[in-house]
């Protein structure tokens, strides 16, 4: 059995509220079913003790009796005939007279103890006769004190009574009658059972009748759940969002109650985010133009720049020492900060969503030569190659593909010491897809960097160097390159085991 469904608090609101209802329902019926039967109870052993009370009394007055005659008078000559009035014959059958007497119940039992504890005893069998007990349900019998209120006991043979014991005012044997709870006992099961049944029929009905009730009841709050699920869909993360509005339409007869109030703070909420999303997507937009504008305009001092110191190149030897480093340094710094620009450019042609080029493009080509370039600028590492022997095509931009591999491996040469081996390779999976991995045994990511490691100007250590060139972009352009190519990028890294992974899609993106 699942563990959840004994855990109350992982069931929804709705199961709680139906569980909930029906078992107090459940109780309420409980105790109404025992109070029932012991009200019922009592009032029919009531009813029972009033009967063997009756029966007590007449047996001990026929015990009282004289003996009946032993011949009547003939009737006078010509005369009507008396109406003779017929009397039971106390001796037959076994048992105590009085059990032959008209008005005795069926199953009736009584008995006559003796002062020298002599007993005769019996029972009105469903026939209507008498018959003898066994010994031990007569020995029961003399065992019942005398008293004004029936008892209960068990009789052997016959199940339980309600019997009496009565001491009559002549003589000196006593009388005990008894009468059986049976009727009283079925009489109670007949109701319990009925009872069962009609709780049956009402838990049925009510869990049905709940069912359809809260359903009804929680319909709000459930469109409530619903709209805030369409709004967790939602990419808020970036570009622009337009939430609706009201995303909960609200009855003003309703906005008093529970759903009312959460359905209009949510709507609150709602305004309040789009608010705020809004000024966001306005603030990037404005970001991403202010450094697509800067980068356009940056170029051209730059290619001066450039210019000017290369022409100072030329004639290094003719400048004095210092002036000829400075201007070393600034041809330097300038290709840096140009290498920079043009990355910035091209993210902000990226976030503007301007098509790339597309054209088929063997990935095993770009593989190779960017292993061959890396392998150049890197001679200190341990360059790998795992292609496969037929060309491997996709539809993208050559030369951004290239690009992804440039950054990548540099990425792997720049953050991991000499020695580290580098392995790229190439695989295409079942559905057509091309899957270029970059894997390294370096000393991996910290994995406080790895879940901003595609955002830009991220970088591995918190000094504010740039080794080996870096602009803080390369890993950003990645991600950036491969999502306009419709694919996908993962990584992982572990100490000894870091990899990329690009998922480029059969015959590109349209």
């Amino acid at each position: 059995m699942n563990s959840r469904l004994l855990a109350p608090r992982t069931w929804s609101l709705r199961m709680r509220l139906l569980v909930t209802q029906v078992a107090l329902l459940a109780l309420v019926c409980v105790a109404i079913g025992v109070a029932t039967e012991f009200a019922l109870q009592r009032f029919l052993m009531r009813q029972l003790d009033t009967q063997v009370v009756e029966a007590a009394r007449r047996s001990v007055g026929i015990m009282e009796l004289p003996p009946p005659p032993l011949h009547l008078p003939p009737p006078p000559p010509g005369g009507p005939v008396p109406r003779i009035r017929f009397r039971f014959d106390p001796e037959q059958g076994p048992g105590p007279g009085f059990l032959n007497a008209p008005g005795q119940a069926i199953n009736t039992v009584g008995a006559v103890i003796g002062s020298g504890g002599a007993i005769d005893s019996g029972v009105i069998t469903s026939d209507g006769v008498t018959a003898d007990i066994s010994p031990a349900a007569s020995a029961q019998l003399t065992q019942v004190p005398p008293g004004r209120t029936p008892v209960t006991i068990s009789l052997d043979g016959l199940g339980s009574y309600r019997v009496l014991s009565v001491q009559p005012r002549r003589g000196a044997h006593t009388v005990v009658v008894g009468l059986p709870t049976t009727v009283v006992d079925e009489t109670l099961l007949w109701v319990l059972l009925m009872f069962c049944v009609v709780s049956a029929a009402a838990l049925a009905a009510a869990t049905a009748a709940g069912i359809w009730i809260i359903r009804r009841q929680l319909e709000p709050l459930a469109k409530v759940s619903a709209a805030a699920r369409d709004v967790a869909d939602l990419e808020l993360d970036k570009g622009e969002v337009r939430l609706p509005t009201p995303i909960v339409v609200v009855d003003p007869d309703s906005a008093h109650t529970e759903v009312g109030q959460l359905g209009s703070a949510l709507n609150r909420m709602l305004d309040r985010i789009a608010g705020a999303l809004t000024a966001r997507h306005h603030s990037e937009t404005r970001v991403r133009q202010f450094v697509s504008d800067a980068s356009h305009e940056l170029r051209t001092p730059l290619a001066a720049i450039r210019g000017y110191t290369e022409l100072a190149q030329r004639k290094r030897d003719d400048l004095p020492h210092d002036v000829a480093y400075a201007m070393s340094r600034v041809e330097s710094e300038t290709q840096r900060l140009t290498t920079l620009v043009e990355d910035m450019l091209l993210l902000a042609r990226l976030d503007e969503g301007r098509p790339l080029e597309r054209a088929q493009v063997d990935l095993v080509r770009v593989v190779a030569d960017a292993v061959s370039d890396a392998h150049a600028a890197g001679p200190e590492h341990e360059w790998t190659l795992e292609l496969p022997d037929d060309p491997v095509q996709v539809t993208g931009d050559d030369a951004r593909l290239h690009q992804v591999l440039t950054n990548l491996l540099t990425n792997a040469r720049v953050h991991t010491p000499a020695g580290t081996t580098v392995t790229t390779s190439v695989t295409t999976r079942r559905d057509g897809a091309a899957v270029v991995t970059v894997a390294d045994d370096g000393p991996g990511i910290p994995d406080a960097l790895q879940p901003e490691v595609f955002e830009r100007f991220a970088r591995g250590d918190s000094s504010r160097s740039r080794r080996g060139g870096s602009t803080g972009l390369g890993l950003a352009i990645v991600a950036a390159v491969v999502k306009a190519h419709g694919g996908s990028i993962e990584m992982r890294s572990v100490p000894g085991d870091t990899r990329f992974m690009i998922t480029l899609p059969a015959g590109g993106h349209s």
